[in-house]
């Protein structure tokens, strides 16, 4: 019996990429074959090396040529028949001794792969199997934060080794495009995409998903530098950035934890940005790429942190202050602002960038606690007297609204949270319900539902969240899950 032909497709460049199938086929085969250029090294082959059972046969079909010169009486092409084929004939050994064949592609076998050579001269002979892997696009638009269609947009993939005018035909009659075999076509490229305009919407990434991965607007790359596991991506309308990024200060909220929860814009924005600034907690969420300057900082420094923000925009920077959350809820917006009103920085943009709430995300894992009416208060008298705080609670409690409480608790600073348990209690009852969101979003999260009369304060720290309900805050428990809300109707 003869054996089968697996075209096993190992991702983009990432081992943990490789699809779990593919995987357990490399791990199970005879032989594992691989191309490689004369060098004799194989990215194929490292993707798939943490899978290799180290006793398999080991096939190494080596390419003639790939951008050398050729004597080849059939020119660059005749010498690349005669490989597939030879290429084959070794394979068809193999498979005809019964013994079942790995060809490990990078990317997807069946695209602009080399096993797909392989495939139209041995499936008419043996069985063959496609296994589909993750493809450099895939990756490249994952690296990007950008998404890369949406809607009725339409995605075009190029090869860059296009003419130049073709490149620009297509480029100019689809919504978004990936482009692919770059290398020393690069030059030609980007001037396709500067005449067709293209060229400040397009974001380029190396080496997609590897360690040594880079992502750069299409202006700051060096054509000389460009490698061919390369790619440029054009986002469709609907993503694309408008324009180049000018200098200029972005205040940026990366949400409260989970890295799903930092938008795309946001993303794309720190993917723009020369310079990252931030309390140092926050910068650390930030994955810097090459050449990206991080500029972290104590939390109690916010106003030289925004003066150091635009001084950097000043003098030419693209500047990206972090937050966690939203910026403009207890956050570095209102410290940027403060800052750019003095005229030494009336010359410089400031622009700011939503993220979901802490007070959103908590009140998510339970239902809709904050469904109605609600306040936002701080309960840190860092910048403001605590009389002014009290006076706040009290209000908000004649006004029977829902409360979230923000900077509840420190190592520090804890007679505040009592404190405020004590004015509470004065004013509503003592089954009003309490929502503490302990590192909402992590690993650490902790839900926990009480009421103010058995609010601990000693379980309370600087990651925690509180949501006191107003009077008509309800708990429900139900066989499907317990859910808190407050009715819309009052």
């Amino acid at each position: 019996m003869s054996g089968t032909l697996y075209g096993v497709g190992v991702g983009p460049g990432d081992p943990e990429l490789v699809t779990v199938k593919a995987a357990r086929l490399i791990g199970a085969a005879d032989v594992v074959a691989y191309h490689s250029a004369r060098h004799g090294r194989s990215n194929a082959r490292a993707c798939a090396e943490p899978y290799l059972r180290g006793d398999q046969t080991e096939l190494r079909l080596m390419y003639p040529v790939t951008t050398e010169t050729t004597d080849h009486p059939g020119g660059y092409r005749g010498a690349l028949d005669d490989f597939y084929a030879e290429a084959a004939e070794q394979l068809a050994e193999h498979l005809s001794a019964g013994r079942d064949v790995v060809l490990l592609a990078e990317g997807d076998p069946m695209f602009y792969s080399s096993y797909m050579h392989m495939h139209k001269r041995l499936t008419g002979r043996f069985d063959c199997v496609i296994v589909p892997g993750v493809t450099s696009i895939s990756a490249a638009a994952a690296a990007t934060g950008v998404p890369l269609v949406e809607a009725d947009e339409v995605l075009t993939v190029l090869p860059g080794t296009l003419p130049e005018p073709e490149l620009r035909r297509r480029l100019a009659d689809t919504d978004a495009a990936a482009i692919m075999k770059l290398g020393r076509t690069f030059p030609a490229v980007a001037a396709a995409l500067d005449a067709s305009d293209r060229a400040t919407t397009a974001l380029y990434v190396e080496r997609a998903s590897r360690t040594d991965q880079r992502v750069l607007p299409l202006a700051e790359v060096a054509p000389d530098s460009v490698p061919y596991f390369s790619t440029v991506l054009v986002p469709g309308p609907i993503n694309a950035p408008t324009a180049r990024p000018t200098p200029g200060v972005v205040v940026v909220g990366l949400g409260p934890g989970d890295e799903a929860w930092t938008t795309p814009e946001v993303r794309r924005v720190l993917t723009e940005a020369t310079d990252i600034v931030g309390y140092q907690t926050y910068t650390d969420r930030v994955r810097p790429r090459p050449g990206q300057r991080v500029h972290a900082s104590d939390n109690r420094v916010e106003a030289e942190r925004a003066r150091h923000a635009l001084t950097l925009a000043a003098d030419g920077a693209r500047v990206a202050v972090v937050s966690s959350g939203d910026p403009g809820v207890f956050a570095m917006a209102s410290a940027v602002a403060e800052v750019a009103v003095d005229p030494e920085f009336h010359g410089v943009p400031v622009d700011v960038l939503p993220g979901m709430t802490a007070a959103n995300a908590v009140a998510s894992r339970v239902g809709a606690p904050l469904g109605h009416d609600y306040a936002v208060i701080s309960l840190s008298d860092y910048l403001k007297p605590w009389a002014v705080i009290e006076e706040r609670l009290r209000a908000v409690s004649r006004a029977d609204l829902a409360l979230a409480v923000y900077n509840p608790a420190s190592k520090t600073r804890r007679e505040q949270l009592v404190r405020m348990r004590e004015v509470l209690l004065e004013e509503r009852p003592a089954n009003t319900v309490v929502i503490l969101g302990r590192a909402v979003g992590s690993p650490d999260e902790e839900i926990t539902v009480t009421t103010l009369a058995d609010l601990d304060p000693d379980t309370v720290d600087m990651r925690t969240l509180l949501i006191i309900g107003s009077s008509r805050t309800e708990v429900t428990e139900r066989a499907a899950g317990r859910i808190v809300h407050t009715p819309r109707r009052y």
